[in-house]
């Protein structure tokens, strides 16, 4: 793939961030065989976790979504597949990652969802999908997601979303 394949999309509100998650859930349930890395850029308080529990719902998690800020992982196993969200903002340097064996998650069926995936520049793999959300101004609440496809897995993963995403 040369260039990524972009997606911007508006949510005015969590539910919406959440099912925005769903969509990509959706998507993620309809591919396998593959492990996908999926990174989460954005301030504090944009909405990646909101985003993250949308995901995991619609994979049929009846359980909390916790924060993995202070634990750095959460596993999930979902739909049989592994699913690890990340919190790398408590990562001063990114040789730390390396203590993680992040690596070592990378199995066919699993799914990292990697917030803060900057703190990790040059050790992390490669995401096939990067989701920068921002504040949408002039609305304190709004946001606006731009999806990046940086693989041919990503690119199938935002080519399906475009299929489910709610009206």
């Amino acid at each position: 793939m040369r260039e990524p394949v972009t997606a911007t999309l508006a949510s005015e509100t969590a539910g919406e961030t959440q099912a925005l998650g769903g969509a990509l859930g959706r998507a993620i349930d309809s591919t396998a065989g593959a492990p996908l890395v999926i990174a989460l850029e954005g301030e504090l308080g944009t909405g990646k976790t909101t985003l993250v529990g949308g995901l995991l719902r619609s994979l049929g998690l009846s359980g909390p979504v916790r924060s993995p800020t202070y634990t750095l992982i959460e596993p999930y196993t979902v739909v049989g597949r592994s699913i690890y969200h990340l919190d790398l903002y408590r990562i001063a340097d990114p040789r730390e990652v390396e203590a993680l064996a992040i690596r070592d998650l990378l199995t066919h069926d699993a799914v990292l969802l990697i917030e803060w995936p900057s703190r990790g520049t040059g050790v992390l793999p490669a995401p096939d999908l990067a989701i920068f959300i921002e504040y949408a101004l002039p609305l304190a609440t709004g946001r606006k997601l731009t999806l990046s496809a940086n693989s041919a897995a990503g690119a199938r993963l935002l080519r399906h979303m475009a299929t489910v995403l709610p009206e």
